[in-house]
């Protein structure tokens, strides 16, 4: 089994905690495992919404420091910046990609983004759920666009060829990236609100943008977002969002991004390795190996390629 994960906190949880990465109290294990014969897990600096800009910035660089050590002492391979997350992928069994998850970590500065292209960020979400100098989180009613800061973020990101990620963005500002953006943008981690209607998750519109601007959307595990009742969220919930989606046309749309280690996992989902049970319930659930192997990495693989030759 191969596999590409577009998100998770587990960065955040190590920092935070002071945990070496592969803990075992983390529900993203890097250890190495014959479940898969290759996999590449993008791992996310998120950025609280209650932190300064000053701090954001520190807390970025806290944490790439961190990875960096980590992947070093693990011997695991960590992307760097004029190295492509799909080479990245293609040339090792285990690897790793950094991304950041709120805009805020920009500190407000433009130049910024440069710098965080020479650390090997790949994508960056452009919120979190509250505001920030780029734009409205999903959090915000009747959120704003993006701003004229946020119109020039999204200029560098593209120059740079970091990703924009627009998961947890509010609806105008969704629709304000998709005016601006000239390179694909994607979805790291969300469901679809036509199955579950809560905000974070994609309207149908949303998806059919992403898909017709050759992005991708990974599959999100958090209960609230798989499932009106989160207490009954469950992994054979993930299957109601895939069909949907697929019913879309999704079918070269569709990622995974677990959010593993950032928030309440569905039933019978505890960590990384659960992926091949996932594998296996797709499978069961008559799609075919196809199908499946590109949700699992065929679609971002593909992505990636197409991104960085864009």
């Amino acid at each position: 089994m191969q596999a590409i994960d577009l998100h998770c906190d587990t960065l955040y949880k190590s920092v935070m905690n002071g945990l070496p990465l592969d803990s075992k109290s983390m529900e993203m294990q890097l250890a190495d495992s014959p479940l898969f014969s290759r996999r590449l897990q993008c791992c996310a600096i998120w950025i609280p919404d209650n932190l300064s800009g000053s701090q954001a910035e520190a807390l970025f660089h806290k944490s790439y420091d961190k990875l960096k050590n980590e992947c070093k002492r693990l011997n695991i391979h960590l992307a760097e910046k004029n190295e492509s997350a799909a080479s990245s992928f293609n040339n090792n069994k285990i690897s790793v990609c950094l991304t950041v998850e709120n805009a805020s970590a920009l500190n407000g500065k433009i130049e910024s983004v440069r710098k965080f292209a020479q650390c090997g960020v790949k994508i960056m979400t452009l919120t979190w759920n509250d505001s920030n100098e780029v734009g409205d989180g999903a959090d915000i009613k009747d959120g704003r666009g993006i701003t004229r800061f946020g119109k020039n973020v999204v200029e560098e990101m593209e120059k740079n060829s970091i990703v924009v990620d627009v998961s947890h963005a509010s609806d105008r500002l969704f629709f304000s990236v998709a005016e601006i953006a000239t390179r694909p943008f994607i979805a790291t981690h969300s469901n679809s609100r036509g199955v579950t209607p809560h905000r974070r998750n994609l309207t149908d519109e949303q998806f059919r943008i992403i898909r017709d601007n050759k992005g991708i959307v990974g599959l999100n595990f958090h209960n609230a977002f798989l499932c009106n009742d989160p207490s009954k969220a469950d992994i054979c919930d993930l299957l109601r969002h895939t069909d949907h989606f697929l019913a879309l046309n999704g079918e070269n749309t569709l990622s995974l991004g677990s959010d593993f280690d950032g928030c309440d996992l569905a039933n019978g989902i505890e960590n990384s390795f659960s992926l091949y049970n996932i594998y296996e319930l797709f499978l069961r659930h008559n799609y075919s190996e196809e199908l499946v192997n590109k949700i699992f990495y065929k679609n971002a693989l593909k992505f990636f390629e197409n991104f960085d030759n864009h």
